[in-house]
């Protein structure tokens, strides 16, 4: 699994003209999965992002929890996290799970964030997405397992 973290002022995700989710301060999360991974590794992952703390205390020490600043996530499906572009000028994407297995991978995953924060937000699996945001900080990580 393979996330990038995104801290955010704001962010919104569009399919065509329908707002599919959107969030004030918080984490846009972009989430790709493989075939080997599994519940583990979703639970693994979910408290990791829940458990980082990125926002800037009183200090303006990176000391805060996305709780502690009652922050929101936006969470968007993205297979080309796992693009292989080492050969050739057109990536590989042979690791990526396929929809059957990424779609349950996906709705479990968010179903474990929403067990732990009330504001999860999404796009639509599969579709062209437009995604916006504003940066806080710029503050961008790259998670795997």
């Amino acid at each position: 699994m393979r996330i990038l973290l995104q801290r955010v002022s704001r962010a919104e995700v569009r399919v065509g003209a329908r707002v599919t989710g959107a969030i004030g301060r918080g984490y846009v999360l972009l989430v790709g999965f493989k075939s080997t991974d599994d519940d583990a590794i979703l639970a693994w992952m979910a408290e990791k992002v829940l458990g980082l703390r990125l926002f800037p205390d009183a200090d303006d020490k990176m000391n805060l929890a996305l709780a502690d600043v009652n922050g929101s996530l936006l969470v968007v499906s993205q297979f080309t996290l796992y693009g292989d572009a080492s050969r050739g000028r057109r990536p590989s994407f042979i690791d990526a799970a396929r929809p059957e297995l990424a779609i349950p991978l996906y709705e479990r995953f968010l179903s474990m964030l929403r067990e732990k924060t009330p504001d999860v937000r999404t796009g639509e699996f599969g579709a062209m997405m437009d995604v916006e945001l504003v940066n806080d900080g710029p503050v961008t990580l790259w998670l795997e397992k």
